[in-house]
């Protein structure tokens, strides 16, 4: 019995963590903590916010990359909010390099937790097609990564889960995921380090409308402004580049398949061993 029940308990071990994740979540959502995260919180405590930094700056900026790192490990929306308020906050480079920093740690915690509880034990139970997509994608982890981090059309947390599931490379995905989110944070962070005669505007009106007791009061912030067609064809691009050592690599493979005829079905080719030529007909 005992020696039945260890196995079951390292299995179970294995789901702590998810298990912790998901309470984690859980109380954020159920507490309405989530909805902190917004430029109306930066704006309700810029006063406090930036006498903290000019006080303690290396803090003000450890204490921003732990809550960027949270909100992305629990899968809490707001994550661009974050990046333009790290911008507004410590600037385009020391916000931007913060952003990376802390974005790639959040991302490679949910990965390895969801790799631990899950990624073996869906691969093993997974068809011949799954296999085969899987392989496929581990064959160019670092360029399919690359690309999903560049263009932001699938959601961020689900490119942290989904090479978990396949058994990419803890250190393929933090190189991909570190490289693939420098260009929009950049972009993010820097327009948020221009933003701040926009919220001074936009403050006067926030708070005249909390002072007027209204329980409705946002600022109108439009995602238009920063969000622009030529940064999504920017991003979509360099995206495109990404995937352009896989190309080269399946072309290759494709011209050297059919270089080298097939050993069956010609009783005319030599046989040969490893090492040797091909005869020439």
């Amino acid at each position: 019995m005992t020696v039945q029940s260890a196995p079951r308990r390292a299995s179970l071990k294995r789901y702590v963590p998810v298990a912790l994740v998901v309470l984690a979540m859980a109380a954020v959502f159920a507490t309405g903590a989530h909805r902190q995260v917004s430029l109306e919180t930066l704006v309700r405590h810029r006063m406090a916010i930036d006498g903290f930094i000019d006080a303690h700056s290396v803090a003000a900026v450890a204490v921003y990359m732990a809550v960027y790192v949270v909100v992305v490990a629990l899968s809490i929306p707001g994550a661009l909010f974050l990046t333009i308020s790290g911008g507004i906050l410590f600037g385009t480079l020391v916000g931007g390099a913060a952003t990376v920093v802390a974005a790639t740690a959040g991302a490679t915690v949910i990965f390895l937790v969801a790799r631990s509880a899950c990624g073996e034990g869906l691969f093993r139970r997974a068809g011949p097609l799954a296999h085969k997509i899987a392989e496929g994608f581990r064959a160019d982890a670092f360029s399919y990564l690359l690309f999903l981090r560049l263009v932001p059309a699938v959601p961020f947390f689900l490119v942290n889960l989904a090479p978990a599931l396949v058994g990419v490379k803890v250190s393929t995905f933090v190189a991909a995921t570190f490289i693939g989110i420098i260009p929009a944070t950049v972009a993010f962070s820097f327009f948020g380090s221009g933003l701040d005669s926009v919220l001074a505007a936009q403050e006067k009106i926030y708070r005249a409308c909390l002072a007027s007791g209204s329980t409705d009061c946002h600022l109108q912030f439009d995602l238009s402004m920063i969000v622009t067609p030529r940064l999504l064809a920017a991003l979509a691009t360099l995206g495109v580049i990404a995937l352009v050592p896989v190309v080269v690599k399946r072309l290759r493979a494709k011209k050297a398949g059919s270089a080298h005829p097939r050993a069956s079905g010609d009783p005319g080719r030599l046989a040969q061993g490893p090492g040797f030529p091909l005869a020439r007909e």
